[in-house]
């Protein structure tokens, strides 16, 4: 496996460049580039189409900038300005454990003071350029794929916090032995609890600036399934513990083309340092799982990237608001049911049934997709199409 992005090029390239970037962090950013992506590019068509409209902002230019707003900029300043000098003087400490490193209180007060003293000065130079004698407000024109830099922002935010909480609820008895690594961590990510948290966000946002609520579902459904599948990737990459049960069975025989791992893999050298010591290998991400599992995270990235397409090439035909977010619903309901088959999950009971937290979700939004989508099948061929 590959945990961090300097043995990823190790692997691909025989060069040894030390970066202090999990493999897992990597990919996740990338699968937010990839929602970005989808996104601006649904906004604009929407737009295009009149669903969606531009709003007016009023806004005031020539102001000084405010003692709170160059206070904002001296605390981000020394706050980046703390850890950057610390981890130049110290970048192996930084490599050995980025998120502990970061995430700590260590840093260089010198390194904190000097950048603080320089985006204060910076931002008040720049702002006196702009100044003028008597402010002027005025009425801009905002069109809504603009909003995704805020979109985007709270998203992450919200869906990483509501990931973050649906997985310790999953494993309540992993949360109660360390709740503090467990919340702050960068591992274990629950998707449901990111999507539910993430979209309420994006939703409220949408709403602020006129834009219904199935309408901005509608326009995030590709990019939310894109995500994922990219998401998904670093998973497998850096073997961070989203694999499946253990597969000992031999490889069919119809899958023969395919190389082993595909059907069953120990994940060696896991960025979670689970299973048995590795012989020889010395260091962080010295363990492989004992026994072979399904990798269920490559299953899934394989899969949601083509629903990806397939949700993008039907993007065009779907007129009434929220019957193709129904249809993301649906086919994200189906592939998380039945992937939980297969893969490591904590199992929940009432009386001689169990079932993962992940299929009563996906079978509830299961629920809601067909509930979406019938509008859909009860309107005359001849109506014209809705706007929401």
């Amino acid at each position: 496996m590959f945990p961090t992005i300097t043995s990823l090029l190790y692997y691909l390239f025989g060069i040894t460049i030390l970066l202090p970037v999990q493999t897992f962090g990597f990919f996740v950013a990338l699968a937010f580039v990839g929602a970005y992506w989808a996104f601006t590019q649904e906004f604009k068509r929407k737009e295009k189409l009149g669903v969606i409209h531009s709003f007016e902002k009023t806004v005031t230019i020539g102001q000084a900038i405010t003692p709170l707003e160059l206070a904002g900029n001296g605390v981000f300043g020394f706050v980046l300005g703390y850890k950057l000098l610390d981890a130049i003087l110290n970048y192996h400490a930084l490599i050995d454990d980025p998120q502990d490193f970061i995430l700590s209180t260590r840093g260089n007060f010198l390194g904190g003071i000097v950048l603080a003293a320089v985006l204060v000065y910076w931002a008040y130079a720049e702002n006196k350029k702009t100044v003028l004698p008597q402010p002027k407000t005025q009425v801009v024109k905002v069109h809504p794929y603009e909003l995704m830099g805020t979109i985007l922002l709270w998203a992450a935010i919200c869906g990483f916090a509501g990931a973050k909480i649906f997985n310790a609820l999953e494993n309540w008895g992993e949360f109660l032995k360390d709740p503090v690594g467990m919340l702050i961590g960068f591992s274990g990510l629950t998707f449901y609890g990111g999507l539910i948290c993430g979209g309420a966000a994006v939703l409220y946002i949408a709403w602020k600036h006129g834009i219904k609520p199935l309408t901005m579902l509608d326009i995030g459904g590709p990019g939310m399934m894109l995500a994922y599948g990219m998401g998904r990737i670093g998973c497998q990459m850096s073997g961070d513990g989203d694999w499946g049960k253990p597969n000992l069975a031999p490889k069919p025989g119809w899958l023969n083309w395919a190389p082993d791992w595909m059907w069953s893999f120990n994940f060696p050298h896991n960025v979670n340092d689970e299973g048995a010591a590795i012989p020889g290998c010395i260091g962080k991400f010295c363990h492989v799982l004992p026994q072979p599992v399904y990798p269920t995270s490559f299953y899934e990235c394989i899969t949601c990237i083509l629903l990806f397409f397939f949700l993008w090439s039907i993007r065009d035909r779907i007129k009434t608001p929220g019957v193709f977010f129904g249809i993301y619903l649906i086919l994200n309901a189906i592939e998380r049911f039945l992937i939980e088959f297969i893969r490591v999950n904590t199992r929940y009971s009432i009386g001689s049934f169990s079932f993962p937290q992940a299929q009563l979700i996906a079978v509830l939004l299961f629920i809601f997709g067909i509930i979406l989508i019938l509008p859909a099948f009860n309107k005359s061929p001849n109506s014209p199409p809705e706007h929401a």
